[in-house]
């Protein structure tokens, strides 16, 4: 845990420092007492074993550029050294998502 503490901190950092606005890491935690699932039958409680990180720039462009800057930054360099080897988690996945306009 310690790792992933350290590899979300560093992500943060270097997400926000090219141009990113990081909204956080999210582990499973227990549920509170007496939380039911809102559909019955349509859905159930979620894996316990998966964090989800969420972050966001102000378009496409941002965020290539986000790609070509870490790539330059010596802390990201650092990082990619450090967390491909050995990384703290077994997998990933990436979902590019856009809001959901009430419009």
């Amino acid at each position: 845990m310690a790792d992933f503490y350290d590899y979300a901190r560093i992500w943060t950092t270097l997400i926000e420092r090219h141009g990113g606005t990081h909204h956080g890491y999210f582990m499973p935690r227990e549920k509170p007492e007496g939380a039911a699932v809102s559909f019955p039958g349509a859905g159930g409680d979620g894996a316990g074993d998966i964090a989800v990180a969420l972050f966001t720039f102000p378009d496409e462009a941002a965020y290539l550029l986000y790609r070509d800057k870490v790539a330059e930054d010596a802390d990201g360099i650092a990082a990619n050294a450090r967390f491909s080897k050995n990384p703290p988690f077994s997998s990933y996945d990436r979902t590019f998502l856009q809001p959901l306009s009430g419009d």
